[in-house]
């Protein structure tokens, strides 16, 4: 299965100044213009092949919401295992930042290539890539995509669709359950092709005695008209 593009450096001529603080500050941060408007219909209209996926979920069965999704298989398509491969080096010494300041130990490589090779080692082998469509009164409730013991701590969902053209209501829901706090909501903004990193799990937050831990969640609102396509980029792969 071929998308026919490949990533335009545009795309990661990011401001990843502004990202890490934003990241640090907030646990999450727009990329704004990751992909073309030629790149995301490309990549929208693979949902429909018959090959190159390994598994398709429908959100209903499992109580994860309604409206569905397909994992990609090996090999990703070009564009997909260039945005993993290409984001993930500015994305690890993010990670490893909030490990050190959540006092754990754990530190990731620099190339990606080297930390499938972790993954595999831990009995991580299936890809995660995968391929989202929502229609009309679909969503997708609050979770995390945890597929094993190996997690990296940031993920990358990217915008396929042109909301308030393609779709109307489905926005990006993000929550952060805070310690002896209320749960804090964000809805976050995104045009066609932006991506946005977030928090897959937990992420540390500076207060007057040091750093803690909150949790994070994420999920998508009810669509309410049209169709909605997102790409979702995670590095870590599942048992």
């Amino acid at each position: 299965m071929q998308s026919g593009y490949s990533l335009p450096m545009t795309g990661l001529k990011q401001d990843w100044r502004r990202i890490t603080a934003e990241l640090d500050e907030q646990g999450w941060a727009v990329l704004p213009a990751l992909l073309e408007s030629a790149a995301c219909a490309a990549t929208a209209m693979l949902y429909d092949w018959d090959d190159g996926f390994r598994s398709r979920v429908v959100m209903a069965r499992h109580g994860f919401g309604r409206g569905e999704y397909r994992y990609f298989s090996y090999p990703l398509p070009p564009l997909v295992e260039d945005l993993r491969t290409r984001l993930y080096p500015s994305l690890a010494p993010i990670a490893n930042g909030w490990m050190e300041r959540q006092g754990q130990k754990t530190r990731f490589p620099d190339s990606h290539a080297d930390y499938l090779v972790r993954c595999g080692k831990a009995g991580q082998t299936r890809p995660t890539p995968l391929l989202l469509r929502y229609g009309p009164g679909d969503f997708n409730c609050l979770h995390q995509d945890l597929y094993g013991a190996e997690v990296f701590p940031l993920q990358v969902a990217v915008l396929l669709s042109q909301p308030d053209r393609d779709f109307t209501g489905g926005e990006f829901i993000l929550t952060e359950q805070r310690p002896r706090q209320q749960s804090r909501v964000v809805a976050v903004p995104l045009a066609l092709g932006d991506g946005v990193v977030f928090a897959v799990n937990s992420r540390p937050v500076r207060g007057t005695r040091g750093d803690y831990q909150v949790k994070m969640r994420h999920g998508v609102s009810k669509l309410h008209t049209g169709q909605r396509h997102t790409l979702g980029i995670i590095f870590h792969d599942a048992a």
